[in-house]
């Protein structure tokens, strides 16, 4: 009997190249004439009741003879031996193939099993040592329940590092429900409803055979004729095994029937029979006669024989050619698993727009947009559902190992946006940044992923309101987006006052306890042992005290190594909170009783103003966020050392607040196209910009050819500055253009236009045509562009388009930047239009970005502290020169001593000016910047200088934003964000 191709393919090896088959002639099988050749392969059936569960080995293949065996019986003898070496050695093949290109990576088998192991795991464990496959091998108790079991199952479906999932349980609690448990693509036994289905239904290249109908079928392989018009009896055979045995066959030509364990029923149908396949609970006798000649018996059961007794010779045993087709299954299922690895292109579906007039609300157009699931939103930009946790319907954390996974796959490009110099007005980057994706994208076909910060909660229920764009080109839910999100800033805010608290604590302990009393504290004896935790040991290591036994420290090591001696009056880190609050700007803690007189002054700060926010932003990784976190110095010991967080030993504990929080969160935009918020970062004391790990992971996920645009804080002389000196230091990645955003009533202010006030009407000035003000206030855009080209990057202007604006305005704001060395000076409606209201700017953007540029930095990180300030305010602000306070010359100094002068500068100035005088509009000159103050940000990896007065706590509006804010409680809709 010969299979065909294309069943041949599904039995055996799933690659492309078949081996030849060896045919085996049953006129030749020596057996008596009225009897056929006897495969009789009595197995271990472990199945419900209704034939459902699985069969297993060991599986003995016999032959019946007549007098001896001949030169041909060696030949039947070794059949199975050599398909199962066959096998083997085509999977192994396989699995060197793949591990080469995933080196560290090995496919594993779990096996679980109901008390001792028996003969069926041994072999099915040698076969997967011989591929070169990991085991698993999870024991329950002898008379576990079908609960444990599904709880281990549910575990293992969720390991990525297990590829397949073998039940070795007994009969009491193998159920379909259970079968059905393991993930499709981990049933390497091919049982579940699901490998059934594709069985029967002809997908063969989807799920697995089960590796019994595979052994039972390689032999009949071996056959020469054609397998057409041949009559199979399946004897005993229910569930799942018989509907796989009947459609291949049938599929092959085959007159298949079934019939059931009676003895007198089964005479006629016998008779009949080319092929008897049979599986059953005894053996049953029937008579010689029963038997047609040449027919052949495949035992899966208690042996079938003739009623006269038959002499036997044993064949090797087939057992292991089950458990090898198994092994095969599972270098299978790691081959999908590979394939899965390597980078998906995207199959993004955009939502419709249909943009009104007048323009809605932002709330009322986010309302009116139905979003995609999260999880649809992921597998259309290529990501797995492993990377994926989601946060309700609408948005959802990345995992990094996604980092690991595309580490090979090329970067998209990188494109910046900024602005002009900030006004009350607002210039709308965030809006031009969704927009621009949205064109690039929905539009114009091109992969992109928008890039944002998260905001925080002080500005959006203070002055500022929502920052998830506006109008047509904003991110949705914006509730959601402008609220708690996945509670980034909340842990951050937890894990600072927790290093505050400590801090304090410390302080107070110290003074009031002996060497003695802290060491007995600090290295408690637990259960009679006394041991150093890890963080105490890299102390100990820090102050050159080699000794891992708490016992061996004398009293001076003892001494060194309990006490920080912290200056109360040297403290550097503050207390957070996300609201703005004025009253907290200067506080007074430790006046109750139980603080024993240690009372201090001391401030909150905004939580994004937070170190940690800073850190969270500049990590590339767990591993570097942790890090990071324990070089955070708070403050200094009264013999003026630095402490760091690791010294106060809350390193771990601020990692594990933060460990959810490394994750990017994945939302959309209004037009379905993706978009990543990670990390605030305050932009006038730290570097403004959203995460580095959120833009590395939208470059790889993008491809080559797609974009990835994210967003710098405030105007380019303040946040692109330091996207580029601080961010693209620690990221390593560069940029490939800049968009710059004007807009024309922001450059009228820069011109010399009358204040605003929020609230109230704007002034004419800002409604009416003058052209004298948009001149004069293109100083500042001219300029904009000039610090853009100091770092060798092209740019694209985008001109956000209001309907107050006239058609002379906009073309003397384009004339006037492409005069000024822009590639492209763009108008862009997506405001009212959505992504179609900038693919202009898309295209240009397109084009800016395919050229070569020569991105550098704007300082040497070896040059001196003072020189790094004076070049940013000379060639960024335009100021004559620095003044440098002698607080700030001492912290230079004291930098300079403490090996922290090779750290960039990230500035602490004003973002309504090019100066430090936020009045000084358009692009002041002749002015010295007056640096008060220097600190640094050691675990973020920066210093920053304070220009003029900086205040790192918000304070609320006579009218905050909050008044308009509400909740139906019916609908639970929120209304007044933004």
């Amino acid at each position: 009997m010969r299979l065909s191709v294309a069943f041949r393919h599904a039995c055996q090896s799933h690659s492309n190249t078949h081996r030849s088959m060896r045919a085996f002639r049953p006129q030749k099988t020596f057996v008596p004439a009225n009897t056929g050749g006897v495969f009789s392969l009595p197995v271990r059936r472990a199945s419900s009741s209704n034939g459902a569960g699985s069969v297993e080995p060991p599986i003995g293949l016999r032959k019946r003879r007549e007098h001896e065996t001949n030169s041909e019986g060696s030949e039947y003898a070794s059949c199975a031996r050599i398909s199962n070496r066959d096998v083997v050695q085509r999977s192994r093949e396989e699995l060197a193939s793949i591990i080469k290109a995933h080196p560290t990576s090995k496919p594993t088998l779990a096996v679980i099993q109901a008390g001792d192991e028996d003969g069926m795991l041994d072999t099915n464990k040698k076969m997967a040592g011989k591929v070169g496959l990991n085991v698993m091998q999870i024991c329950l108790p002898r008379h576990c329940v079908e609960e444990e079991v599904m709880d281990e199952v549910q575990r293992l479906n969720e390991d990525p590092a297990v590829h397949a999932v073998l039940l070795a349980l007994p009969l009491s609690i193998l159920s379909r429900r259970l079968l059905n448990t393991i993930k499709p693509e981990k049933d390497v036994d091919g049982l579940s409803d699901l490998n059934v289905g594709r069985m029967i239904s002809g997908d063969l290249s989807e799920g697995f055979l089960s590796p019994v109908v595979g052994a039972v079928m390689e032999l009949l392989a071996r056959y020469d004729g054609p397998l057409a018009g041949k009559r199979v009896v399946l004897l005993g055979l229910e569930g799942p095994l018989k509907a796989i045995f009947q459609s291949l066959l049938e599929r092959e030509g085959v007159e298949v029937s079934a019939s059931q364990w009676n003895p007198d029923a089964l005479q006629k149908q016998v008779r009949q029979a080319d092929v008897l396949v049979a599986m059953g609970t005894g053996p049953v006798a029937l008579p010689q006669t029963c038997f047609k000649p040449g027919m052949t018996l495949i035992n899966c059961g208690p042996a079938v024989t003739p009623g006269a007794r038959v002499e036997a010779e044993s064949w090797a045993e087939i057992g292991p050619l089950s458990a090898a087709l198994r092994m095969q299954n599972v270098v299978k299922s790691f081959a999908r698993w590979a394939e899965q690895q390597r980078y998906r292109p995207w199959t993004l579906r955009p939502l419709k727009l249909q943009p009104l007039s007048p323009v809605p609300s932002d709330v009322e157009i986010s309302r009116a947009q139905v979003p995609k699931p999260i999880w649809q939103l992921a597998e259309e930009v290529g990501l797995l559902p492993q990377e994926l946790e989601a946060y309700g319907r609408s948005k959802a954390k990345v995992g990094l190992a996604l980092l690991a996974r595309l580490r090979h796959q090329p970067n998209g490009k990188y494109v910046l946006v900024a602005g002009i110099t900030p006004t009350p007005l607002g210039e709308g980057k965030s809006t031009v940044t969704i927009g621009l994706v949205q064109a690039l994208s929905a539009h114009l076909k091109l992969n992109s992923f928008a890039c944002l910060r998260q905001p925080s909660q002080g500005p959006t229920f203070g002055v500022k309101g929502g920052a998830a764009g506006g109008g047509y080109a904003q991110v949705i839910p914006m509730e959601e987006f402008n609220l708690h999100l996945t509670g980034d800033i909340h842990a951050i805010t937890a894990a600072n006052n927790l290093v505050a608290a400590a801090v304090d604590a410390r302080i107070l302990h110290e003074a009031t306890q002996s060497d003695k009393a802290l060491y007995r504290r600090l290295v408690p004896t637990i259960n009679g042992v006394r041991r150093f935790s890890a963080i105490q040991l890299r102390r100990l290591q820090r102050l050159g005290i080699n000794k891992s036994d708490p016992g061996a420290l004398t009293p001076e090591e003892v001494s060194s190594f309990v006490r920080l001696d912290i200056d109360p009056a040297k403290v550097t880190w503050q207390r957070v909170i996300d609201t703005n609050d004025r009253f907290l700007r200067k506080v007074t803690i430790g006046q109750a009783p139980t603080e024993k007189g240690h009372s201090r002054q001391t401030q909150f700060d905004i939580a994004v103003a937070s170190e940690i926010m800073a850190i969270l932003a500049l990590a590339d990784g767990l591993a570097d966020m942790k890090a990071r976190l324990g070089r955070m110095v708070v403050g200094s010991s009264r013999s003026g050392q630095p402490v760091t967080a690791d010294d106060l030993g809350v390193t771990g504990a601020l990692a594990v607040l933060m460990k959810d929080a490394v994750k990017p969160t994945l939302m959309q935009s209004l037009e379905g196209t993706p978009v990543f918020v990670h990390a605030g970062p305050f932009a006038n004391i730290a570097h403004g910009n959203s995460s580095i790990l959120a833009d590395r992971l939208a470059l790889k996920l993008v491809g080559e050819e797609g974009y990835v645009v994210t967003e710098a804080g405030f105007g380019a002389d303040i946040g692109m500055e330091k996207f580029f000196n601080v961010k693209c230091r620690a990221s390593g990645l560069r940029p490939d253009v800049v968009v710059l955003v004007a807009t024309v009533r922001a450059l009228k202010m820069h011109g010399g236009g009358p204040s605003v006030t929020a609230g109230l009407p704007l002034p004419r000035e800002y409604t009416e045509e003058n052209l004298k003000l948009v001149s004069e206030g293109c100083s500042n855009l001219k300029k904009q562009i000039e610090i853009a080209h100091l770092f060798g990057v092209p740019v694209v202007v985008a001109l956000n388009i209001f309907k107050t604006d006239t058609q002379a305005e906009i073309d003397l704001v384009c004339r006037v930047a492409q005069a000024s060395g822009a590639e492209a000076a763009v108008p862009c409606h997506h405001w009212a239009r959505g992504g179609r209201g900038s693919v202009d700017l898309a295209r240009a953007v397109k084009e800016a970005a395919a050229w070569e540029n020569g991105f550098r930095f704007l300082y040497s990180l070896q040059t001196p502290i003072a020189e790094k300030i004076r070049t940013i305010a000379q060639k960024v602000y335009g100021a004559d020169d620095i003044e440098l306070s002698p607080e700030a010359q001492a912290k230079i100094d004291y930098y300079n001593q403490q090996g922290y002068d090779t750290l960039p500068i990230c500035m602490a100035k004003t973002h309504l000016s090019l100066s430090h005088i936020p009045d000084k509009k358009g692009v002041p000159t002749g002015f010295i910047l007056p640096i008060r103050d220097i600190r640094a940000s050691i675990g973020a990896g920066f210093i920053y200088p304070l220009v003029g007065t900086m205040s790192t706590m918000p304070g609320l509006p006579t009218r905050p934003c909050f008044y308009d804010v509400d909740l139906d409680p019916a609908t639970e809709e929120i209304s007044g964000l933004f």
